[in-house]
């Protein structure tokens, strides 16, 4: 009884903690995205410019992501503690966050000058990189092994609730200026790390640390371990943007539902299964939950290239990737914690972002020839996920 007990014990304070922190990193991306295009081009750059900047901040974080991660494992070893390290992340990236629009505001569009735009783009962006694979690796502290989707559909709700800003509050984030979003974003990355630090990051739960065996592995087999989870950020990363390309072409303004409508379907969808989700996959397990959703998304991506044009079928399909990327996302971070020793959860992290980053940058290099193929952005989307789904099966020998 009581290592049952113990098994299904989440420290719910300090989840919430770092949900905090995923709701700052969701909502500075929304406010950079939504200002990105119209700030540069006010700054005389040109309107491909924007998406080259995007490619420039993935690659870099490809590369950083598992260096910090790495770093912060080392600092968790000689300080017994991460949080100095995500803590001046936050306050770093908080900084660069709002010197963007007081660049804008005292810069001008001409000479050399107007490089300091763009310039503090890229280091908020490197800055972003220091903390968020360390602060999600703190995950593994918070729950144990079995119970990690669970804890982690806190943090799915968050970014859930958050990012539809992009698509249904954008007149209003337009509206009250740079300056001001800005502030309320750079705010919301200090009020994270304040309560990250207020609800003790360092503590957790002896049996999460122990989710992991400590015997040593051959390099060979800790390297194909992180190659499948390099795999799984890349195949993730880039089903989710094919989706997010062809849901709103794969119906007409005039239809019943329009392309508002099936992007509100999945916000909601999405919003309503977190938690459900995180559910279902603390039964199922780790592995076999994530190969569930991963093999859902990559059937209703086959199905959603072949509903064009039919609005109803279109909002359904909408409903269940909502439901089955939710469990996908509940799955992903525990899934990477459980292929590191406890003592590599910053690396293992770090390695699931950076093929992120990666999936996103191929993405956006291929993102202009899709813009009137839906069709073709679904069948993206199922190879991607096909390909993750992959990944993680290969990893049958070394998870639970």
């Amino acid at each position: 009884m009581e290592q049952s007990a113990t098994s299904t014990r989440v420290l719910w304070m300090r989840v919430w903690g770092l949900a905090a922190v995923q709701g700052a990193i969701s909502l500075t991306w929304v406010i950079y995205i939504l200002y990105l295009d119209r700030l540069l081009t006010q700054y005389g750059f040109s309107a491909g410019f924007a998406a080259g900047l995007l490619v420039v901040e993935s690659i870099l974080a490809a590369i950083m992501e598992p260096l910090m991660g790495t770093l912060s494992d080392r600092v968790q070893h000689w300080m017994g503690s991460r949080f100095p390290f995500i803590a001046v992340g936050l306050i770093a990236t908080s900084a660069c966050f709002i010197a963007i629009p007081v660049v804008l505001a005292f810069g001008g569009p001409n000479g050399i000058v107007r490089w300091l735009l763009p310039t503090v783009m890229v280091l908020w962006a490197l800055a972003q990189t220091v903390f968020r694979s360390p602060a999600m690796s703190l995950l593994g502290r918070y729950a144990y092994a079995t119970n990690l989707p669970r804890a982690a559909s806190i943090l799915t709700l968050m970014h859930s609730v958050i990012s539809p800003m992009r698509a249904f509050a954008t007149d209003l984030i337009l509206k009250i200026g740079p300056l001001f979003a800005f502030s309320i974003g750079s705010l919301s990355l200090l009020a994270a790390a304040t309560a990250l630090g207020m609800v003790g990051p360092d503590q957790g739960l002896a049996a999460a640390q122990a989710f992991q065996t400590n015997r040593r592995s051959p390099l060979l087999t800790n390297l194909l371990k992180l190659v499948l989870v390099f795999g799984t950020g890349i195949g993730t990363t880039m089903g989710f943007q094919f989706i997010m390309q062809a849901l709103p072409s794969s119906v007409t303004d005039g239809a019943l539902i329009g392309s508002r409508g099936i992007i509100a379907a999945i916000s909601v969808a999405l919003i309503v299964t977190a938690l459900p989700a995180g559910e279902l996959a603390t039964r199922l397990g780790t592995r076999r939950g994530i190969i569930v959703g991963l093999v859902a998304l990559a059937a209703c991506c086959g199905l959603l290239a072949i509903a064009q044009r039919q609005s109803i079928g279109v909002l359904l399909l909408a409903i269940a990737l909502g439901a089955a990327i939710s469990l996908v996302s509940n799955t992903s971070v525990p899934f990477a914690l459980s292929m590191v020793a406890p003592q590599r959860a910053g690396l293992g992290t770090g390695i699931f972002f950076s093929g992120a980053a990666v999936g996103f940058t191929f993405f956006v290099r291929i993102k202009p020839a899709l813009a009137t193929l839906p069709a073709l952005s679904a069948l993206g989307g199922a190879v991607a996920y096909g390909i993750a789904a992959v990944c993680v099966a290969l990893s049958t020998r070394w998870t639970d």
